[in-house]
């Protein structure tokens, strides 16, 4: 077969396709139009919308939503602030943080003293059991917060 022979046939081929496209987006056209008229004037489509529309709209400003997200708690309440930002290192012992109510791993730590303590979870801590991370990874928390959580976690471990 020569060049221009298939040329040819190719072309052929390409033209018939292109034809046989055009037919099938015409019918296509003609057949879902035909149904999106039917659907609307029966109504259908409304009644959908009343069958799927919400029970109801939640409305919450940003700082509403931020304080769900990052939950924060008065300077008077370290066992709310535990529970929201410590617990999760301190009530299992990841990266060797020492449990609530293990007195034998708390002792040392309470003889460095409460500014030893406060600075280390302030500031963050790297030690040779472990580390902390500076307010516990929770950068919005209050000083006061931390501090009442450290507070709350030695009384729970003297």
């Amino acid at each position: 077969m020569s060049d221009s022979q298939f040329l040819k046939v190719f072309g052929g081929m390409l033209m018939g396709l292109i034809a046989l496209t055009l037919v099938i987006y015409a019918v296509a056209n003609m057949v879902g139009g035909k149904a999106t008229v039917k659907l609307s004037q029966t109504g259908h489509d409304k009644a959908v919308a009343e069958h799927i529309q919400p029970m109801g709209i939640l409305a919450v400003s940003a700082a509403a939503a931020m304080d769900t997200l990052i939950p924060t708690a008065s300077a008077a309440d370290g066992k709310a602030t535990y529970n929201a930002a410590c617990t999760a290192c301190h009530g299992t012992g990841v990266a060797g943080a020492p449990k609530v109510g293990d007195k034998a791993s708390w002792k040392p730590r309470i003889a460095q003293g409460n500014d030893t303590l406060y600075e280390h979870a302030l500031k963050g801590y790297q030690g040779k059991k472990g580390f902390m991370p500076a307010k516990g990874g929770n950068a919005s928390l209050a000083d006061a917060d931390v501090k009442a959580a450290v507070d709350f976690m030695v009384a729970q471990s003297k």
